[in-house]
């Protein structure tokens, strides 16, 4: 399987930017140098990230997110040693 990341990822799987394989091995997010872990969705190409706001959630039970914009780096996190 190949390392290079898609240029954008959402964890939401209704949406056409999942990618269960790819989520499933790990997948690491910087904005501006700082590792966030609660990101919905990224691009990379448009520099922005989607964070949960709490726990608000919509009239469809999805979290509420807020846009965040800035560089974004997406990376495979490494397995953990066994």
């Amino acid at each position: 399987m190949t390392d290079t990341l898609p240029d954008r990822l959402c964890v939401n799987p209704k949406s056409p930017f999942y990618d269960e394989a790819l989520l499933e091995r790990g997948v690491g997010i910087r904005l501006n140098g700082t590792e966030k872990t609660n990101v919905e969705e990224y691009c990379v190409s448009e520099g922005w990230i989607r964070v949960v706001a709490g726990k608000s959630v919509d009239r469809h039970g999805n979290p509420m997110t807020i846009r965040l914009k800035g560089t974004v780096e997406a990376f495979i996190k490494e397995a953990a040693s066994s």
